[in-house]
């Protein structure tokens, strides 16, 4: 009997429209991935194969499979907003092992991914963990450090969390100058340098540091010529004279004369009182020759005791190095072309960038970053087989193969989008053709089985 046949075409027809209404439905659903309702023909099964004449028993559904083509990526205004384009999901976790804030130094286990997604709409909650709507957390690979070029620990998984807290103070390690000194400039016509008279010293720069603990200090240096290709730079910190060696000089008392550079740890000297200077020296043609006597373009600042510029202070003793490199002496006006320290003061968390390879940084006031960690993605030798959860989530299974974890960009992953979230891939026009088809074969199916009701009536009325 053909009711069978038309009750199976009846069947597979109002699952197709289920899949296209569902697909219609979900337009507008972030990371929403369209379905496909897959057929396959039906014939009855003997020994003998099957035959020529047979008709064959109906159709029905071997599969709804969805369609994993990359959704268009609109933008928003929030930065923890993330869009994968290209290959990966992102890695989520019910329960995760968040640190122990009493004892910060214990061990914690890694976290154990329990579902994967493409909707980034990612919030906060009240402990600065990052987790999407229903409250599940991001997982990210732990940083190495604070910065990106200390790397992350791939595999190793921990939730993402924005911390608060103010940025920590940096002291100055590192004082960078690139200067020009005019090589046609003569020896100041004061023999004895002295900060306060200008006729000591033909040119200043100065630049704020800051000590372990984020307090500004001032570094200034002078230009002396002393002969020709040849000139003295004296440090000052918050106008106390820097030498290289001996005890805190009394304010009566000359700073001893050391050489620049013996390895002796520097001290703090007396207000307006000069150190020793840094020797410079230039070749013929203007180029930086020596520095402190040496063919080098630093000179090292072993560990200057700031209790002696301000006994107030308890903190550890500053130590930086300043580089001349590309200094030059030319026929020109005195110019800086390049004068910066790396010391930052203490900061307060003013934002959050993520850049295309994951990387989350929290960004500060005092111009510094620090990297929180790198957002981890997955990707499956077969998305098809994957096991739907809902909430636009996935989850393995046995024929989807083991999740390969890494990171945006490497290894066959996409790139990740911040201020962005992947829209659903539902193309409607093509959805509301495929309701009309999927109409029509319902109501084909239909007449088939009025058809068939009405032979059978004949029969019964012969």
């Amino acid at each position: 009997m053909g009711f069978a046949t038309a009750l199976s075409g009846l069947k597979a027809a109002s699952t197709s429209l289920q899949v296209t209404g569902n697909n219609i439905a979900n337009s507008q659903t972030t990371g929403f991935k369209e379905s496909r309702a897959e057929f396959a023909d039906v014939y009855a099964s003997s020994l003998g194969g099957v035959s020529k004449t047979q008709a064959g028993s109906g159709v029905k559904v071997t599969e709804v499979a969805q369609q994993f083509n990359q959704g268009n990526i609109e933008s928003t205004q929030n930065s923890l907003d993330l869009a994968v384009s290209g290959n990966g999901f992102f890695v989520l976790a019910d329960t995760v092992n968040l640190p122990d804030k009493n004892n910060p130094n214990n061990p914690v286990d890694p976290s154990v991914p329990s579902a994967y997604t493409r909707n980034g709409a990612f919030q906060l909650d009240s402990a600065g963990n990052v987790v999407n709507d229903k409250g599940q957390y991001l997982l990210a690979f732990a940083a190495n450090g604070t910065s990106a070029a200390e790397g992350f620990s791939v595999g190793v998984f921990t939730p993402l969390t924005i911390d608060t807290a103010q940025g920590l103070p940096n002291a100055t390690e590192n004082i960078n100058m690139k200067l020009n000194i005019n090589g046609a400039a003569a020896v100041p016509p004061t023999a004895a340098f002295d900060p306060t008279d200008p006729l000591s010293y033909n040119n200043t720069t100065s630049i704020t540091t800051y000590d372990i603990q984020g307090n500004a200090h001032i570094a200034s240096t002078y230009y002396v010529k002393t002969a020709a290709n040849e000139w003295d730079a004296y440090l000052f910190i918050d106008d106390y004279g820097i030498t290289t060696g001996g005890p805190a000089v009394p304010p009566a008392v000359a700073p001893a004369s050391t050489v620049v550079g013996a390895g002796v740890p520097p001290v703090a000297g007396t207000p307006n009182q000069a150190g020793d200077p840094i020797k410079l020296t230039f070749t013929s043609t203007g180029l930086l020759n020596t520095v402190a006597g040496v063919a080098a373009t630093s000179v090292d600042f072993g560990a200057i005791d700031l209790s002696d510029i301000d006994p107030n202070l308890k903190v550890d003793a500053m130590a930086f190095d300043i580089d001349f490199f590309g200094t030059t002496q030319f026929a020109t006006p005195f110019s800086v072309n390049g004068l910066n320290q790396d010391g930052l003061p203490a900061g307060n968390l003013t934002g959050i960038d993520v850049d295309a390879t994951g990387v989350v940084f929290a960004r500060y006031s005092n111009g510094g970053s620090k990297a929180l960690g790198q957002v981890a993605l997955a990707r499956f030798p077969s998305n098809q087989a994957l096991a739907k959860l809902g909430d636009t989530s996935w989850a393995t299974t046995s024929t989807s193969g083991a999740p390969i974890f890494g990171a945006a960009g490497d290894n066959n992953f996409g790139g990740i989008q911040s201020s962005a979230l992947e829209g659903s891939n539902v193309d409607l026009s093509e959805q509301l053709v495929k309701l009309i088809i999927a109409q029509q074969a319902y109501q084909a199916n239909s007449q088939t089985i009025t058809t068939e009701k009405t032979l059978i009536q004949t029969i019964l009325n012969a």
